[in-house]
């Protein structure tokens, strides 16, 4: 059973019914229906993005994001994390008011800098810690390249390893750019070598992020996970559920 029901989407989000069917549909299919999860949301503000947001492309991937929580989480909240060469800013979107609701975040944010995974990924962790939740969490995390300070990067995700929370990255942007070699690095990371589980999976949603549909979005943003919360459970990271 959903976190939020289908009812309670159409009273508060009715823009978004379609998108939370399809998030149902495909947590069935990977066998993911009924789970209880924390959904996090980090958002690239780098200079590069300007387009995205400006086209819709990142309020539609959040309010994509919202569809999927309310199945997972029954507070019709995500948490997001916008980051560039700082953290720019730590809140949350919700169910209610949702539309438009990143530009109106995004718009009091000033410059665009940089791309600093570390950062926005320590900020996530910080979060989830001090919410003191025990329910596993996905981290949905959007970007359209590479970190400025990879080293960091790989130290943050391998450390996070141990905590329950499994990073969904998302690329934005030419799909044959070299940017996105870290990304598939960080997939491929050894276990156990230098994680004790594979907490990180990448896909790309190319140039147009909006024409992909939710069906293909949503297997990819939870095809992972179960496997995850599979190994995770068995390393003692994950209690059982």
């Amino acid at each position: 059973m959903a976190a939020i029901s289908l009812r309670k989407v159409g009273e508060t989000a009715p823009a978004l019914v379609g998108a939370y069917r399809s998030a149902g549909a495909s947590l069935r299919r990977h066998g993911l229906d009924g789970l209880r999860a924390a959904v996090y949301l980090v958002l690239d503000r780098s200079g590069s993005m300007r387009p995205y947001y400006r086209d819709g492309s990142v309020q539609a991937l959040a309010d994509r994001v919202l569809g999927l929580s309310a199945h997972l989480d029954d507070d019709g909240r995500v948490p997001v994390v916008f980051f560039s060469t700082d953290v720019d800013a730590v809140t949350d979107i919700a169910l209610a008011r949702h539309e438009g609701s990143v530009e109106r975040i995004a718009a009091g944010l000033g410059h665009m800098g940089r791309t600093s995974y570390h950062l926005a990924m320590d900020a996530v962790l910080d979060h989830y810690l001090d919410s003191g939740a025990t329910d596993p969490a996905l981290v949905v995390f959007q970007t359209d390249g590479g970190p400025s300070d990879k080293p960091a990067a790989e130290r943050c995700l391998c450390k996070s390893a141990r905590l329950p929370l499994f990073w969904q990255f998302i690329g934005f942007g030419d799909p044959d750019s070299r940017q996105f070699d870290f990304l598939r690095k960080l997939d491929e990371l050894p276990v156990p070598g230098q994680r004790i589980v594979d907490n990180a999976g990448f896909f790309h949603a190319g140039r147009d992020p909006r024409s992909v549909p939710d069906t293909v979005l949503y297997d990819r943003l939870v095809g992972e996970f179960l496997s995850w919360l599979s190994a995770a459970r068995a390393a003692g990271i994950v209690r059982p559920s």
